[in-house]
């Protein structure tokens, strides 16, 4: 190790026991990570990045073992040491920052005490009152409050970014040398997703911290890391430099990444082919793993086992064909057209919604005079941060919380406000997919029972008869017949979601509420699920109100856009008016927030602190607004505007300001022909 090596991974190989014999998890894997350095670890669900990083940690479950390797830290080898030494280490040198700080931090205790108790367990401090004196030092360095009301709070009390900054803090308390982030912000917002980076960014520059940062969002970590390690089914398949990782990829497996990124613009000229078919460990050949989906492979790939060559000083490539292969043609990114109207009826129609939550004394706006209609075969999306009321709106629609005020009307038939008041054929027209498939699927029941259930229950139909419908709606997600003997448990998570989707559709609905059905799989798995969504558009023209926080997901899925903010609509229309100038400032400040690969965050200037001015007479998003016009963007609603090809949007602005205001995205040649194209679609 060189003295300025804080980590250094060497030949590292982990197995979990499965049955009665062991799978190996990670397969001779190898890295150094310096003092001051971002190390980004890369790759699709279930290869290995996860069980690396906890090896950091010195983790170690009953069911795993470690193989062969090391893992030195300060010439400590930590798969050596016994349980108390790894406890003196873990949170005083080596911290750890999970990816759901919801479940991470105790409910049932105060933030300052929880901070408070790390540091006292590390010596930090001798009793929780000496701690409590200098945990606002760390709440500080994560940009958050420091007066006495805010460390009372519990985690409840906080916003998702909020609760994110605070498990840092946790992390930073103790002056640790290496971080290891386990995707800390997968499924938050994009302006959360900046201000978490930022702070990281600032971190690293302040402090000279060393990182692991583990992530499915390429984008994202092209922003913070220094270099990146790419694994593919337990293996590092590509090492090197970020800029070189998107700039000249190596590694077949690293082109289809890269490819697969979803992208807010259309511009396709010199994008990687995205990747095709799913990581199946239980099918990998003896030879390179990637083979059976390469598109460059040879008969040889698939039998000779392909070792890392170095391709620079810190960089390699476990490919043997890296030298010859040539980029394939970009597949062109297809824009679904916008549905004919069918009817004189919209399918679905919300009239001035208003959803309360509490008692008379303590009322919660959470949905205020929000009005839409979805047509039959429309993608309608819902956009904004976290709290705008997104959820709490489809959950409206589906009858599951009762609107304060306004009406949903199906078909041209007004809904009941709850869902066990509504009739049979009203529920089925409606399906909820929820985010997460994990805890939506009975883990106790087969596949094959669980896309029964509305079968029997709407169609009262015999055994025979339902088997045939289940494999019909397996097969209608991509999933074959043999699934359907399968547990939860036993498929990956771009398989879970599958078989949600499938056990709406057997429904035969007309709406599909998607509630961030994208937010936890990796960009490969998202693109096939997209393409699926697109596919059962077209060939059911079925319905969707989709909710997503990712802006390039929902720029090519959707048709209509919606975005909230407060629980108050800013701006709606067509997808292509959304996109482009003019925009409503806060629409504005969510694609500035989008990462763009290679480009860092844009600077912190407080813009995305503050909350709602929810209730008030004046526009909800007064105060964080970085167009703010005076006194009257406080005092006064802000008026609708009109704006070109049916576009809505509301504030004091003029639409000649707003486009005047405008500077998103720069353009290039190509992506401004495209968007002119659109453009003219919608004319």
């Amino acid at each position: 190790m060189t003295p300025d090596t804080v980590l250094e991974v060497r030949s590292l190989s982990v197995a979990y026991r499965q049955g009665a014999g062991w799978s190996r998890a990670v397969d001779d894997v190898s890295f150094a990570l310096k003092k001051g350095e971002v190390f980004g670890l890369v790759g699709e669900s279930g290869c290995g990045k996860s069980t690396v990083s906890l090896q950091l940690l010195g983790y170690r479950h009953p069911s795993l073992r470690a193989e062969g390797g090391a893992v030195l830290f300060k010439d400590q080898n930590l798969l050596k040491l016994a349980r108390p030494e790894l406890d003196k280490l873990r949170g005083e040198k080596i911290a750890f920052v999970p990816q759901n700080p919801t479940t991470a931090l105790n409910p049932g205790i105060r933030i300052g005490r929880q901070v408070a108790e790390t540091m006292v367990a590390h010596g930090r401090a001798k009793d929780l009152g000496g701690a409590d004196a200098v945990v606002g030092k760390y709440l500080k360095l994560v940009g958050l409050p420091v007066d006495p009301a805010f460390l009372r709070r519990y985690p409840h009390q906080l916003s998702g970014g909020q609760q994110q900054r605070v498990c840092i803090a946790m992390a930073l308390c103790c002056d640790p040398d290496l971080l290891v982030l386990d995707e800390p912000t997968t499924g938050l917002d994009v302006t959360t997703q900046e201000q978490i980076v930022s702070l990281l960014i600032a971190l690293r520059a302040r402090i000279g911290l060393a990182m692991l940062y583990v992530t499915h969002d390429l984008a994202l970590l092209s922003q913070i890391a220094d270099r990146i390690g790419v694994m593919y089914a337990g293996k590092m398949v590509e090492v090197a430099e970020t800029e070189v990782i998107f700039n000249a990829p190596k590694h077949p497996y690293t082109r289809g990444l890269i490819g697969s990124i979803p992208r807010i613009d259309f511009d396709s000229a010199e994008r990687e082919r995205p990747l095709r078919g799913l990581l199946r460990r239980q099918e990998l050949p003896p030879g390179c793993p990637f083979s059976p989906r390469c598109d460059f492979a040879l008969e040889r790939c698939f039998t000779e086992p392909q070792k890392a060559e170095p391709t620079g000083p810190e960089s390699s490539v476990a490919c043997w064909r890296w030298r010859e292969i040539v980029p394939l043609p970009p597949e062109p990114i297809v824009i679904p057209p916008l549905p004919e109207a069918k009817g004189e009826l919209p399918l679905l129609t919300v009239d001035k919604l208003d959803i309360h939550y509490g008692s008379a004394g303590k009322v919660f706006r959470a949905v205020n005079d929000v009005s839409f209609a979805i047509r039959q075969g429309e993608v309608f999306a819902l956009v904004g941060e976290s709290g705008s009321g997104k959820s709490t709106i489809a959950r409206a629609i589906s009858g599951l919380v009762p609107p304060a005020a306004g009406t949903v009307t199906l078909e041209g038939k007004a809904l009941a406000p709850r869902v066990n008041r509504r009739s049979a054929a009203q529920r089925r027209l409606i399906q909820y997919i929820f985010q997460n498939p994990d805890a939506s699927l009975n883990p106790r029941a087969r596949v094959g029972e669980t896309i029964a259930r509305p079968l029997h229950y709407f169609f009262r139909l015999d055994r025979s008869k339902a088997a045939e419908r289940v494999a019909a709606a397996l097969a209608d997600v991509q999933l074959d017949g043999s699934y359907a003997a399968r547990f939860p448990d036993q498929l990956s998570g771009g398989e879970r979601q599958r078989v949600a989707i499938a056990r709406a559709l057997a429904a035969e609905p007309a709406l599909l509420l998607c509630d961030e059905i994208l937010s936890a799989l990796d960009v490969s798995v998202q693109a096939n699920i997209l393409k699926l969504l697109q596919a059962l558009k077209a060939e059911h023209a079925i319905a969707m109100l989709f909710i997503s926080h990712d802006l390039a997901v929902v720029r090519m899925l959707a048709d209509h856009v919606c975005v909230l903010y407060g629980g108050e609509v800013m701006e709606i229309g067509p997808v292509d008016r959304i996109f482009a100038a003019p925009f409503h400032p806060y629409t504005h400040t969510l694609l500035q927030a989008v990462p763009v690969p290679l480009q860092p965050p844009p600077a912190s200037d407080g813009l995305n602190a503050g909350e709602p001015q929810r209730g008030g007479q004046g526009c909800v998003f007064a105060g964080r607004c970085p167009w703010q016009i005076g006194d009257i963007c406080e005092t006064t609603r802000p008026p609708w505007r009109a704006g070109e090809g049916g576009l809505r949007l509301r504030c004091h602005h003029t639409i000649e300001a707003l486009n005047e205001l405008a500077d998103w995205p720069p353009l290039t040649e190509t992506s401004r022909a495209t968007r002119t194209r659109h453009e003219n679609r919608v004319d």
